[in-house]
């Protein structure tokens, strides 16, 4: 069984995609392989950032490796949070000041259409690919629901008439985003050769 470094110490995520690699590789957490530093997300797009932390990681460890970049972007907000949108409303990485921000900026306009993005990099053997997931929305005026996490409260879908954080993970996975990203690593993975 091959290993393959995904560059987060989200425990959730990593167990998430291990699942649907059914042992076909064996997924390590930075913290599995004592990588303590924080990766460096210094770029201006999601691909940048995604690719950064993974060439991080195979340039100082020489390990295979995948990370992962999340923006939600907003077209009346000229596209912000964007690749800011973990830290949009401060360095402290705070949803609850995250979401009051875009909704404060939101508060006079009536296009509230939105959209989130996952980019994943992966670096086999010194090379990278990319794999892209979107999903389009709107904002709502007011939290809804409880689950999820980021902005999931303050996102409906397209299609769908509840937030993102009303839906249970299973729901929220089959519409995401990442969900999106998810499926086509998973698909190239596979079909490596072996």
């Amino acid at each position: 069984m091959k290993e393959l470094v995904f560059a987060t110490n989200n425990a959730h995520k990593v167990a998430e995609i291990a699942a649907r690699l059914d042992g076909a590789f064996h997924i390590l957490t930075l913290r599995e392989m004592e990588c303590e530093e924080e990766l460096p997300e210094e770029q201006e797009t999601l691909e940048g950032n995604a690719l950064q932390k993974a060439q991080y990681i195979w340039d100082a460890y020489g390990r295979n490796c995948f990370a992962d970049d999340t923006g939600l972007e907003i077209p009346a907000l000229n596209g912000e949070p964007g690749v800011y949108s973990a830290r949009y409303a401060g360095p402290e990485k705070n949803s609850e000041a995250n979401m009051n921000k875009v909704l404060s900026k939101l508060n006079n306009i009536s296009d509230r259409t939105a959209r989130f993005r996952t980019s994943i990099a992966l670096i086999i053997e010194g090379k990278a690919r990319f794999f892209e997931g979107e999903v389009q929305g709107h904002i709502l005026t007011d939290r809804q629901g409880g689950a999820g996490f980021g902005y999931d409260p303050i996102f409906q879908p397209v299609g769908a008439s509840r937030s993102f954080a009303e839906m249970s993970t299973e729901e929220k996975n089959a519409l995401s985003h990442r969900g999106k990203a998810v499926d086509q690593l998973v698909a190239y993975l596979k079909n490596l050769p072996r």
